[in-house]
């Protein structure tokens, strides 16, 4: 039997699977990370049933002129989404999949970092998302937002963005927000972001320590529950 695997576009090196690669672990799931920026993503076949997984990064859906492997990314989620392959994005990558099922992908009113619980939908307490219900708090790291696109389910809302989470059919989930950090993995998020850091008002790095120490480690405990729970769902 040929071993399973979870094909993991990854857009900088430490917004990497987090806790999740824990899960894949214990699945015995091989994870094959794919660079954004280095390899040919084209290289990747849509009709495989091996799980796809778009991570987040610091840019937009709509700047492929500066960064090309933007316009394989769609392509490639385009084609899958079509074949109902099982498919996760997680921020940047949830905003390439509203954006492949034809939704706009624009600025927020403002950015939204820091830890802050979700809202979950009627439909999003029936999901594995029922794990990261609220009082937990989840770490929200985006600017940008997007319009719900058509034929999907709404999971989860927050404060700030009303669309954190929805479905697309059985097999396709999309997460605004970042359920795999670990408080040591953040550390890395700290260096490589700290220009935007510096740059958002009343953020600094000793205040995300300190809520990162409030909340990260349940996060990631709750995290690996809901993904455990959604693997087992889109492998069923």
């Amino acid at each position: 039997m040929q071993q399973k695997r979870a094909i993991v576009i990854r857009h900088l090196a430490f917004e990497d699977l987090g806790c999740y690669a824990t899960v894949l672990a214990k699945n015995n799931i091989e994870v094959q990370y794919f660079e954004a920026a280095q390899d040919d993503l084209r290289a990747i076949d849509p009709a495989t049933d091996d799980l796809l997984i778009v991570l987040g990064g610091p840019i937009s859906v709509n700047q492929s002129e500066d960064f090309p492997f933007l316009k394989h990314e769609l392509a490639l989620l385009k084609q899958r989404l079509a074949l109902d392959k099982p498919t996760l994005g997680i921020c940047l990558g949830a905003q390439l999949i509203a954006g492949a099922l034809g939704a706009n992908v624009y600025p927020g009113a403002e950015k939204e970092i820091g830890w802050s619980p979700i809202a979950l939908t009627p439909a999003g307490k029936r999901s594995a998302l029922k794990h990261l219900a609220p009082p937990l708090h989840l770490l929200h790291w985006h600017g940008e937002t997007f319009d719900l696109p058509s034929g999907t389910v709404l999971l989860a809302a927050s404060e700030q963005y009303p669309h954190q989470a929805f479905a697309y059919g059985k097999r396709v989930l999309a997460l605004q927000f970042h359920g795999e950090c670990t408080a040591p993995g953040l550390e890395s998020w700290y260096l490589g972001h700290i220009g935007e850091i510096q740059q958002t008002p009343g953020l600094s790095v000793s205040g995300l320590r300190e809520q990162a120490a409030l909340h990260a480690d349940n996060a990631a405990h709750q995290g690996q529950l809901f993904f455990a729970d959604w693997l087992a769902q889109v492998e069923s």
